[in-house]
């Protein structure tokens, strides 16, 4: 943030105020950004941690002022010292700023400051007063002065932002606290609504979500994080169980209009949700004959049912989106066309197609060989992909590759291995994919890459490997798998899957100028509006970021329907006050993982329970089995609502 006046965070104090620019203790543990958006350079931060000043022109006891009176709109009320300390530290700093303070107000905020920290029960009461404590240590001669003169502040200008670890990792950035913190209350059905917000499949996500929340969960400092992706999943089954549907309001916007979507994908559905509720005129091309995209062809039953994804969908149609299914845009209808036809386009295609593993056979149209999104997609529609193969080998370390190992044992193939040419320790699938992968006696082949595939009058008769080891680290941070010379071995093997990586198909594209695309087949958008080169044309999803999570898919597709709105009703697509925080974020973590949290108490979260693995493995039944009311609510108590409050003075 350019040159620091002066700054205190993490235990590290930088102090320049007497502009030799060598008082320093400690080194500087943050990059701090010098704007918050173009027009707004940083004068000052104050947030969970302490702040730092870049400007004198920003009055130490008025940024304080505006962080407590924060902090003070942020306290739940549940406990005492939160609720009244928060209200009489605002009040205090308030008195000040106004030129009505008294001596004894500097002490009286401390003392109240210093309370609420150790008392206070959750993050908003236990970090709020920490950066005042912090400003009274510091800056003990600005807070007399402007008592001792009675002097009269000019209010600063700030933008203030509420965050928390978890909500900051979820790309969707849900109110996770709030929602969990309705089910610890028992209000599922608010918790529903507060999700709803912004996700509306939270069914599914609840399901298969890959948990970045969770990876940046403050209880996972003292033991583990909590059940989040769980707790989602508890409160849309409860609405099922209960028969009930969303009640969702729609608010049209000054001017509404026409918007095609390509794509019935999370991406696509999400943004057709919010278009909806907007009041705009919504048509999905889907060439599926049923929605979901990936996630109906990718994602095998036993982990997300049918029903659940067929279902949710089915409500965001109740809003009046209409889908054409069985149809692909670029071949029963052109891009191009969309373009004219509608006021904007969404795609939302997903990564459908498989990439090369780059072995000898491969593009030969062997009987046997069968790419692992086919294969998934043939086996996710009720057929065997290739009913005289009986032992199955998989190529890959990601989902796809569990997901068809996992699923082979499922259609009576009697010998099923993964080969992976990295370790364990590398492998980017889901953990807890792969803990039951192993579970249900997948056999797992590390440190192994495919060679050749060994045919006889073209049919798959074996897969040739070679041994790895790991070298020194590649572009991915991971250490590169060097072949062993003269380690090859073969496989018996009859179905040969590679599941190495998926691509996106582009065609849709012929007949459409200007779009810029990347080497990888993604479109080039712009990364909060998620515009692309064309005006009119929008893109989130996997055919932007390439095969990535499903939340992340639906947190473009909600982007995306807030910029198609605002282009509608002729507003610029200008970045948001939430989206600049959420880029300010990247540099000033919002979680540390090196946080000591002290004796706070300890309770394990609770896990799902499964069906065992012998049965499991031989059905395409739900093997996990939901919270009960009890346990979701005995693990919504465990969140300590980490919220953050941040406030920037520009």
């Amino acid at each position: 943030m350019g040159d620091i006046l002066f700054s205190t965070w993490a235990g590290d104090v930088i102090d320049n105020r007497d502009g030799s620019q060598t008082n320093v203790v400690g080194p500087e543990q943050v990059k701090w950004p010098e704007k918050l958006r173009e027009d707004k350079p940083i004068k000052a931060f104050m947030g969970w941690d302490g702040f730092v000043l870049h400007s004198d022109d920003v009055h130490i006891v008025d940024l304080c002022r505006a962080y407590m009176e924060a902090v003070r709109d942020q306290s739940c009320g549940k406990c005492i010292p939160c609720q009244s300390g928060t209200t009489v530290m605002a009040e205090i700093l308030g008195n000040m700023s106004q030129g009505q303070g008294k001596p004894s107000d500097i002490t009286y905020l401390r003392e109240v400051a210093e309370t609420v920290h150790q008392t206070a029960k959750c993050g908003v009461g236990k970090t709020g007063p920490l950066p005042i404590i912090k400003a009274l240590d510091h800056f003990p001669e600005q807070f007399a002065d402007v008592v001792q003169n009675k002097i009269v502040l000019t209010p600063g200008q700030y933008e203030i932002n509420v965050t928390a670890p978890c909500m900051e990792a979820c790309p969707i950035h849900l109110d996770i606290p709030r929602y969990v913190e309705s089910i610890k209350e028992g209000r599922f059905q608010d918790a529903l609504d507060i999700i709803r917000t912004r996700l509306p499949i939270p069914g599914i996500v609840g399901r298969v979500c890959v948990r970045p929340c969770e990876e940046h969960c403050r209880r996972a400092n003292l033991d583990d994080p909590v059940s989040i992706k769980y707790l989602k999943r508890f409160v849309a089954d409860e609405e099922l169980c209960h028969h009930k549907q969303p009640n969702y309001e729609i608010k049209p916007s000054a001017k509404t209009g026409k918007v095609a979507i390509v794509g019935a994908g999370p991406a696509g559905v999400t943004c057709a949700f919010h278009l909806a509720k907007m009041g705009h005129n919504v048509t999905v091309y889907e060439h599926l004959s049923e929605p979901g995209g990936m996630s109906a062809v990718g994602i095998p039953d036993y982990r997300l049912p049918r029903h659940i994804l067929r279902g949710e969908v089915e409500e965001i149609q109740k809003l009046g989106v209409e889908i054409k299914y069985n149809t692909t845009v670029g071949k029963d209808i052109k891009l191009s066309q969309l373009e004219e036809d509608f006021d904007a386009v969404f795609v939302g295609i997903g990564a459908q197609n498989s990439s090369p593993m780059r072995v000898e056979g491969e593009d030969k149209g062997y009987k046997g060989f069968i790419p692992g999104v086919k294969y998934l997609l043939d086996i996710n529609e009720g057929r065997d992909p290739y009913p005289e193969g009986k032992r199955v080998v998989v190529i890959g370390g990601g989902n796809v590759a569990i997901d068809c190992v996992r699923s082979s044992f499922r259609i009576n193939k009697e010998d099923v291995n993964l080969v992976y040419r990295r370790t364990r320790n590398e492998m980017p699938a889901d953990e807890v994919e792969i803990v039951d992968a192993e579970e249900e006696q997948v056999k797992f082949h590390f440190l192994t890459t495919p060679v050749r595939i060994i045919e006889e009058d073209g049919v798959v008769k074996g897969l040739e490997c070679i041994r790895m080891k790991l070298g020194k680290p590649d572009a991915s941070g991971r250490r590169r798998p060097v072949p062993i010379e003269g380690s090859e071995f073969t496989f018996d093997c009859d179905t040969v899957v590679p599941a190495i990586g998926q691509r996106v198909d582009l065609s849709l594209l012929e007949g459409v100028d200007g779009i810029e695309t990347t080497a990888w087949m993604t479109f080039i958008v712009d990364d909060v509006t998620k515009q692309t080169s064309r005006p009119k044309i929008f893109a989130a999803g996997d055919c932007e970021t390439g095969p990535d999570a499903l939340i992340t898919a639906c947190a473009g597709g909600r982007k995306a329907a807030d910029s198609i709105d605002r282009m509608i009703n002729g507003l610029a697509l200008e970045y948001k006050t939430e989206d600049c925080f959420h880029n300010f974020f990247k540099d000033v973590a919002v979680y540390d993982r090196d946080e000591d949290l002290g004796d706070l108490g300890k309770e394990k979260r609770k896990h799902l329970d499964m069906l065992a693995p012998d049965v499991r493995k031989t059905t395409f039944d739900e093997v996990e089995q939901g919270f009960t009311i009890p346990e979701a609510i005995k693990e919504a108590k465990r969140c300590f609502r980490c919220y953050r409050i941040a406030v920037v003075a520009v």
